[in-house]
């Protein structure tokens, strides 16, 4: 089935979208798609042309991705803010026929060298731009409602994300239609996490990253719920949005939990409707947690997901919680920890977090060797994540395979320095990398972010993790930044420090 039938079986008229101050019920916006979608057939694009959705998180987005899954066709969501080199690199990788320009995009996407994109047939913008191939926005959805929607089979590719991972440059995840709904189902089994049409959920994540596509807004119209969206985050404003919409699910970034803990003037009701709040994209430091919990009185769930897995695969909804957990897995979902010879480790061992399941995704875009590194020959998905599962089998993350820090020959997990780091009372965040080192082969090194009106010094910090850390797992450097470089999904880009 099209996931773009996530539409259909909802009343005319439910609100679907809050976008810029304007309600769009669920009758209005099937209509809307249903002349994209129209239009976008009319300009000769096949099922299986990819088509680049730079948008932000608002209204424009939302009907250009359901117009291009409705029309049989891959969407490609890309980050509007990108300069113009990353655009264009990414929609010669996927060779976009296509693509759908908002507001918010147009200026990275008029600085683009076309020559460089040559399978790019049409430029679909919201504002007119003298250039070839470009077609208003407003000229197709005014086109008749003349073409239903394509069938597509569970295999069928509906989306290329690229992923923001850590390390190595970013690859164009596939994602099937059968991926996307049967994450969207695995959420809806768990009880804790399902929504119903009286929900209300807070659209501020991007939706060029996973969380915020399916999660956010994928899981909202399946559930036929409905989705403020927010083009850019900002504490004040989203506690208002938060009230004035009754919002009751409230999925964020760690950043954005962060940043409310540290408001000294938020409301001790400012989360009084919300019945779901969740933490994903990374970890979630515990001592934010409980004091979103002090001031507020919710409780924020962690999470575990990554874009290959459509993309959640634990959730602590549900469960008893256990600071910095990330929970169990969904319904649905299968998780193995393995060591490096493939074998399952004892409960209370590191291993590498596997994956199987049918939200798993098919590999990378034209990428056989990254595919076959992800994925084993009986599907099961190598994540790089290394947790631990304890006697209640829930899990607690450790690190990435790829950030770890090989000092002397004795491994060392960045999360474990970083977490000793944060129990500083100058610390506000932290982030630890590995650095080449004469003697060691790599040593230690930290970029902290001191909280406002305290102080500290670098021998200080490293005399504190001595204390409670082996030495070779000790920062030898500790360089003080005014901020951490973090990607859409808010995870922290450790190969930019490095």
């Amino acid at each position: 089935m099209n996931l773009a039938a996530v539409l259909d079986p909802h009343p005319d008229a439910d609100v679907a979208l809050i976008s810029r101050g304007r309600e769009t019920t669920y009758g209005t916006l099937r209509g809307q798609v249903a002349s994209l979608r129209s239009g976008l057939a009319g300009l000769e694009l096949q099922p299986g042309d990819r088509v680049g959705i730079v948008c932000g998180t608002n209204w424009y987005f939302v009907s250009a991705y359901l117009a291009v899954l409705g029309a049989g066709m891959v969407a490609v969501p890309m980050n509007p803010t990108s300069p113009p080199r990353e655009i264009e690199t990414e929609l010669a990788t996927v060779e976009a026929a296509a693509v759908v320009v908002g507001p918010s995009g147009r200026g990275s996407f008029a600085g683009i060298d076309r020559a460089k994109v040559p399978s790019l047939r049409h430029s679909i913008l919201t504002e007119p731009l003298d250039a070839p191939g470009v077609v208003q926005l407003d000229d197709l959805l005014a086109t008749e409602a003349s073409h239903d929607v394509v069938p597509r089979e569970d295999d069928d590719l509906a989306v290329l994300m690229f992923t923001s991972g850590t390390a190595g440059s970013p690859k164009a995840a596939m994602l099937s239609h059968g991926n996307l709904r049967a994450n969207l189902e695995q959420l809806q089994a768990n009880e804790a996490r399902a929504q119903t049409s009286a929900d209300v959920s807070l659209g501020v994540l991007p939706m060029f990253h996973i969380f915020g596509l399916n999660v956010v807004l994928g899981l909202s119209l399946y559930a036929g719920s409905r989705v403020v969206l927010i083009e850019r985050f900002d504490p004040s404003s989203a506690l208002d949005a938060i009230a004035r919409h009754g919002v009751t699910i409230l999925p964020g970034a760690p950043a954005m939990w962060t940043a409310w803990a540290a408001m000294p003037d938020a409301p001790a009701d400012a989360f009084a409707s919300v019945r779901v709040a969740a933490s994903g994209a990374s970890k979630l430091a515990v001592d934010v947690a409980e004091r979103i919990h002090e001031r507020f009185g919710i409780t924020v769930t962690e999470g575990y997901g990554l874009t290959e897995a459509s993309p959640v695969v634990t959730t602590a909804a549900g469960v008893e919680g256990k600071p910095g957990s990330i929970g169990a897995p969904l319904p649905g979902v299968h998780v193995r920890l393995v060591d490096a010879d493939g074998d399952d480790v004892l409960v209370g061992d590191a291993g590498e977090v596997w994956v199987s399941g049918p939200n798993v995704f098919k590999g990378y875009w034209n990428d056989a060797e990254a595919t076959a590194n992800a994925l084993t020959d009986d599907g099961w998905l190598r994540t790089g994540d290394i947790a631990v599962v304890d006697d209640d089998g829930q899990l607690f993350l450790v690190d990435r395979v790829k950030d770890l820090v090989i000092v002397s020959g004795f491994n060392v997990y960045p999360a474990e320095v970083e977490n000793v780091l944060l129990e500083h009372a100058a610390v506000e965040a932290c982030a630890v990398v590995g650095v080449p080192h004469p003697y060691t082969g790599e040593a230690v090194k930290a970029f902290v972010v001191v909280r406002d009106g305290r102080s500290v010094e670098e021998d200080e910090l490293i005399a504190f993790c001595g204390e409670r850390l082996a030495r070779y797992k000790c920062p030898d450097k500790v360089m003080f930044v005014d901020e951490l470089p973090v990607g859409a999904g808010g995870k922290v880009l450790r190969r930019e420090l490095r």
